[in-house]
C-alpha cells in the first residue's frame, strides 16, 4: 500500500506516538561469536519494553543497500526515497533555518586541508572547532556572483551550507569531494545541459573562496556535496493528520524533520536526558514526536565499539523521563546500521522495538538486541512500514473496505 492510500483510513484521535531514532543503531560483533554493541550494552529499560512489546528487523531501503541518513529517515517517515531525490544540501539548510525555495540550490560544504600541491590531506580540516570555522564562513559572505544571490551559513565544526538563488538553476550537479585523500577536490560538473549555469556559478564561488582561505592553516580548501532544491514533500499533517515535532541536536536531522512539516523544538544541552525533557515540556502540543540521537552513529563511524555501547546505555538510563509521559506508542529503532567494526554505514537490518501497552501483541523475547530482533514477532519489515504500524497501534487508522 502506498502511503498516500492511508489518507481515506485516517481516524481522529488523541493518542501519542514517539519515534526514538538512535542513529546507526545496528551493529556487528567485533569477533566471531561475540555480541553487537546493542547486545553488549546494559539496557534494563529497553529490555523491559522488549518484554512487554514486540521486536523485529527493519530494512531501511532494500536488501543489500547501504543507505545515507537522509533517505533512511524519509523511509521511516513513510516517504519512499527511491521516488524522492532529496540532497544533503537542502536538509542541512532547513536544519539551520536557511530558506530554500523551489529553484534555489543548496549544497553542504566541508572545509578541508590541502597541501602545497592542492591535494587533500584531511577531508575534514582537522575537525576544526566551530569557534575557528564560523569566522571563516563570515569571510566567505563577501563573495558576490553575477545574477544570483548567495547565502552561506556555518553549521558546526568544519561544515557549512551555501545556497544560490536565481533564475535557471538546476541541482543536477556532481559532488566535488573525491572521498579520499591524496587527490585534488573535483570541479562541479553538470549532469545535463540544464545544470550548466549552476555548475559555472558554483565553480566561480569555489575559486573566489579559495583566494580568501588560502592562508588558513587547516581550512584552506573546500568541497561541496548534496546539491538540492526544495522537493516540496507532503507534511505530516497532510499525510497523517498529526501535529508533529522534532527533537534533534544536529542540524541535518532537524532539517529532514522540517522538510516533512515537523516543528523543531529548541532545547538546552546535548544529552538524551535534555532531549527527553524537551519532549516533556511540549507534550501537550503535539501528537507525534521524532527524537534523534546522534552519538550512536558518531561512535560507530569512529570505530569506537565501547563508546557506542556507552551511548546506548546513556539513552536507556534517560528513558524513565520519556516513559513517565505514558506514550501510547513508543518505537525505538535506528535509521540504519553503523557497526563500529566497519567504521561506517552498512546494509544490515536495524533492530526495531514497538511498545504499545493497549494494542501490542507481545512476542516471547525479553531483551533488545539484534539476535532477539531476528526472532521477534514482527519479523522482517521495511522502514516504509513504520508509520502504518505506528498509526494502527495509536488507533488512528479505520478499517479498509466493508
Amino acid at each position: 500500500m502506498r502511503i498516500e492510500d492511508l489518507k481515506p483510513l485516517l481516524a481522529p484521535g488523541n493518542r501519542k506516538i514517539v519515534l526514538l531514532v538512535m542513529d546507526g543503531l545496528g551493529g556487528l560483533p567485533m569477533e566471531p561469536g561475540g555480541k553487537t554493541e546493542l547486545e553488549t550494552a546494559a539496557t534494563p529499560n529497553m529490555d523491559r519494553l522488549a518484554a512487554e512489546g514486540i521486536l523485529g528487523q527493519m530494512r531501511p531501503i532494500s536488501t543489500g543497500i547501504t543507505p545515507g541518513s537522509g533517505p533512511a529517515h524519509l523511509s521511516l517517515f513513510g516517504i519512499d526515497p527511491m521516488n524522492e531525490d532529496v540532497g544533503r544540501g537542502v536538509l542541512e539548510a532547513f536544519g539551520v533555518d536557511v530558506p530554500v525555495n523551489k529553484g534555489d540550490i543548496a549544497a553542504r560544504g566541508n572545509f578541508c586541508t590541502l597541501d602545497a600541491n592542492g591535494l587533500i590531506i584531511d577531508r575534514c580540516a582537522g575537525r576544526i572547532s566551530s569557534k575557528e570555522a564560523a569566522p571563516i564562513c563570515e569571510r566567505l559572505k563577501a563573495i558576490k556572483l553575477p545574477g544570483v544571490e548567495v547565502e552561506i551559513k556555518h553549521i558546526a565544526e568544519f561544515r557549512f551550507v551555501v545556497v544560490l538563488r536565481g533564475a535557471g538553476l538546476s541541482p543536477d550537479l556532481n559532488d566535488t569531494d573525491p572521498e579520499r585523500i591524496g587527490t585534488a577536490p573535483l570541479d562541479v560538473v553538470a549532469q545535463n545541459g540544464a545544470a550548466d549555469k549552476a555548475a559555472h556559478l558554483f565553480n566561480l564561488w569555489i575559486e573566489e573562496a579559495k583566494k580568501l582561505i588560502k592562508d588558513e592553516p587547516k581550512a584552506n580548501g573546500i568541497t561541496l556535496r548534496g546539491f538540492a532544491t526544495d522537493p516540496c514533500l507532503p507534511s505530516y499533517k497532510e499525510l497523517y493528520n498529526l501535529r508533529a515535532a522534532c527533537v534533534a541536536q544536529y542540524p541535518m536531522y532537524r532539517g529532514v524533520g522540517r522538510l516533512v512539516g515537523m516543528d523543531a523544538i529548541k532545547f538546552e544541552g546535548d544529552s538524551p536526558s535534555d532531549q527527553f525533557k524537551a519532549v516533556a515540556d511540549r507534550w501537550n502540543d503535539y501528537d507525534f514526536f521524532y527524537i534523534h540521537i546522534k552519538q550512536t552513529d558518531s561512535y560507530g563511524e569512529e570505530g569506537n565499539f565501547n563508546g557506542k555501547v556507552e551511548a546506548i546505555e546513556c539513552v536507556d538510563a534517560a528513558l524513565p523521563t520519556l516513559l513517565a509521559l505514558n506514550p501510547d506508542v513508543l518505537i525505538i529503532t535506528g535509521d540504519h546500521s553503523t557497526p563500529a567494526k566497519l567504521r561506517g554505514h552498512s546494509w544490515h537490518s536495524v533492530p526495531y522495538l514497538l511498545w504499545a501497552p493497549a494494542t501490542v501483541r507481545p512476542d516471547l523475547e525479553k531483551e533488545f538486541g539484534e539476535r532477539a530482533c531476528m526472532r521477534g514477532g514482527l519479523g522482517h519489515i521495511t522502514a516504509l512500514d513504520n508509520m502504518p504500524l505506528a498509526l494502527a497501534h495509536a488507533l488512528r487508522l479505520n478499517k479498509f473496505g466493508a
